[in-house]
């Protein structure tokens, strides 16, 4: 069992909580730890989803000009992007980019209903290696 401060927290902002619970869990296999109205608590693995509605604390103290969603992201690891793709297509999902390939792997984006990113990632096989060469373990590696 993780404990509470083995968790990696980030909180989006989100205009409609039911809306975002059902989003990533439906769809991206994260799990509810406590929803009400006006905030939600998801984790898949180590990460700790924190779904602010408006009404919420964590949503009121956003300054006005960074009221809008921005370009950071989740970033969730898959082992087959074009699977995953074709899945969330076939469930009515649609996407905010095409997707990009480099030397570290590829990449798609879609946007949770605030609008918030979320980046699909499988890498290239060699991410490991490129880790073990810097003396660190990939942080997928068990």
């Amino acid at each position: 069992m993780i404990k509470p401060d083995d968790y990696a927290s980030v909180r989006y902002v989100v205009d409609d909580v039911q809306a975002a619970v059902d989003f990533y869990t439906t769809h991206l296999g994260f799990t509810v730890n406590m929803a009400a109205p006006a905030f939600a608590d998801v984790t898949r693995g180590p990460l700790r989803l924190l779904l602010s509605g408006p009404a919420s604390s964590g949503a009121r103290a956003t300054p006005d000009d960074a009221a809008t969603a921005g370009r950071n992201r989740i970033h969730l690891i898959v082992d087959d992007l074009d699977a995953e793709i074709a899945r969330l297509r076939g469930a009515g999902l649609t996407f905010r980019t095409d997707v990009v390939g480099g030397p570290g792997g590829r990449q798609i984006l879609l946007a949770d209903p605030a609008g918030n990113l979320v980046e699909l990632f499988q890498s290239a096989g060699n991410m490991a290696e490129l880790y073990q060469k810097a003396g660190r373990s990939h942080p997928s590696t068990p």
